[in-house]
């Protein structure tokens, strides 16, 4: 009886320490990265801080309202991971307002991260067309390739 108390308290703190951080899932920024998207000036070619910006993106089953942002000078995008080469970004300055949809196409790139979080995606090759040019005037490619969140890939031109 001695030894199954011990032997209890034993098992109980190998429980307690197999429980370890590893199944965090991505929390250190190794996931898919996030497209950020910036605003221009068609006048004067600078950063444009928007009032307000009203975000769709379709990801293959219609579109994802990813809401209102309101005094910004860039936004967060998730794109598609699936093998689809594109991404639909629908975009308005006002809620009942006109919507611009960019198509961003890359190809994509799978790199194995760690068991908790698999597999993450990065985008090369940024292509953008602008299908509805109102509110949106043009856009600009600011990076080729996206492996983190950091740094704009392209700027939407108002």
């Amino acid at each position: 009886m001695k030894y199954l108390k011990y032997l209890v308290l034993l098992c109980g703190l190998c429980m307690i320490w197999s429980c370890g951080g590893d199944d965090d899932i991505c929390e250190s920024g190794e996931g898919t990265p996030r497209l950020r998207v910036g605003f221009k000036s068609a006048s004067t070619g600078k950063i444009l801080p928007l009032e307000n910006i009203y975000v769709a993106v379709d990801y293959g089953s219609g579109k994802v309202d990813l809401g209102r942002q309101q005094n910004v000078e860039s936004i967060l995008v998730p794109l598609r991971v699936d093998d689809n080469p594109y991404t639909d970004i629908y975009v308005k300055l006002e809620e009942k307002g006109k919507e611009s949809q960019v198509r961003i196409s890359y190809t994509t790139k799978a790199t194995y991260v760690s068991p908790g979080c698999g597999a993450k995606k990065s985008y090369e090759n940024l292509n953008t067309e602008l299908s509805v040019a109102d509110p949106v005037k043009g856009t600009e490619v600011e990076q080729n390739q996206i492996e983190n969140e950091d740094k704009t890939g392209i700027y939407l031109i108002f």
